[in-house]
């Protein structure tokens, strides 16, 4: 497969830089494709005044500890790093490996059905939080930042609110001032996930997406361009006449679910120590739930990479549905947990789940990875 046109693009901005990508003759190709209206194509509204006055922004991580590590993510406007990080500060209460399972195999094993249990409860009052409050911080004004959603004081009472023998079913959000409305999300297809440590320690952990499958399926110079406004909430204003934290505005930048992480053993003070392991996916919104799995599955319980992603996916979005991931090979012995999280009061659902997953893990002995078995990756070291 040859990409001439891409190519071309890509030694432009090789040479010249990334004011190249804004302005000049590959922005005004992006514009001319963006308001095509050819083959019954929605055009834009996009402009070439737009591109040139785009500035990609750079944040600080936003970290927080988890068991004996210090987990890094991504502040918003994703609202990945956020959500990963309360399930986990609201989890750290709970002692997860007496509850791993008996024997991982290569395809990973069953959670048990308690361990699915308050993993699902953490991530329903999380995603409340998450689907109110989070979107753009340039147009959110929460007090104290969204550090509030991880401070010791709203995590001890958030995590009240975890009964270990009755699943909540819809959790409520945190009360904060102003308050938002609830915003709905839309499932993604065109998402994909690289983690990378090089040979001197450096890692990048980079989620990178067109939103579905082929974006907006307008296309210039050899590459796709998104539809990643429709990440933002559709309708700008509740039932209630409350206002959606991600609704539409001019110039914002819509929430995604991305979750890229890094993890480091915990160091002195707030200062990380050395890199443990960088992982993510793709996936949409349970991006949240693939990498919180993943995470638990190797600091937890103990396995390795491999079977940490292969492993079956399970978790809960903000409804009384807690999702068990039904493509895996292992769900067809899964009667006793489903009837068992039943018993806890959940709704269970058996849908297909397609994470992305891929994670390396740094040892004494050097570098290990592994590869979701569910999309095409692979794991490469030299």
């Amino acid at each position: 497969l040859q990409n001439p046109e891409y190519a071309a693009v890509v030694d432009t901005l090789a040479s010249d830089g990334p004011d190249a990508f804004y302005t000049g003759e590959i922005a005004q190709g992006i514009v001319e494709s963006a308001t095509s209206d050819a083959d019954g194509m929605t055009p834009s509204l996009m402009t070439t005044a737009d591109l040139a006055g785009y500035t990609p922004v750079v944040h600080e991580a936003l970290c927080a500890p988890y068991r004996d590590t210090l987990v890094c993510g991504m502040p918003p406007s994703s609202s990945g790093g956020v959500a990963v990080l309360e399930t986990l500060r609201l989890l750290d209460a709970h002692d997860l490996a007496r509850f791993a399972p008996d024997e991982a195999g290569p395809d990973g094993a069953l959670p048990d059905p308690e361990a699915v249990h308050l993993v699902s409860e953490a991530q329903r009052l999380a995603y409340a939080d998450r689907d109110t409050y989070i979107a753009d911080p340039a147009f959110t004004d929460i007090p104290g930042g969204v550090e509030v959603f991880l401070s010791d004081d709203y995590i001890d009472r958030r995590g009240e609110l975890i009964d270990p023998g009755t699943s909540m079913g819809t959790a409520q959000p945190g009360e904060l001032v102003p308050a938002m409305a609830l915003g709905a999300d839309l499932p993604e297809q065109g998402t994909t996930h690289i983690s990378v440590i090089d040979a001197d320690g450096n890692a990048a952990s980079a989620t990178t997406s067109i939103e579905a499958g082929f974006g907006s399926f307008h296309m210039t110079q050899g590459f796709l361009l998104n539809n990643q406004l429709t990440d933002f909430s559709a309708e700008p204003v509740s039932e209630d006449g409350e206002p959606v934290a991600n609704r539409v505005e001019a110039a914002k930048r819509p929430r995604s679910s991305m979750s890229p992480l890094l993890v480091f053993d915990r160091g002195e003070g707030e200062a990380p120590g050395d890199l443990r392991m960088v992982l993510g996916s793709p996936g949409g919104s349970l991006i949240i739930q693939y990498v919180t799995k993943t995470l638990i599955n190797i600091v937890d319980w103990d396995m390795n990479p491999q079977q940490a992603v292969s492993a079956p996916n399970f978790g809960a979005r903000n409804t009384p549905e807690t999702g068990l991931g039904g493509e895996h090979p292992l769900m067809s012995d899964a009667d006793d947990l489903v009837s068992a999280l039943e018993d806890l009061g959940h709704e269970v659902t058996e849908d297909d789940q397609s994470s992305g997953l891929s994670a390396l893990v740094v040892t004494d002995t050097g570098i290990i990875g592994g590869a979701d078995p569910r999309r095409e990756g692979i794991v490469l070291g030299g």
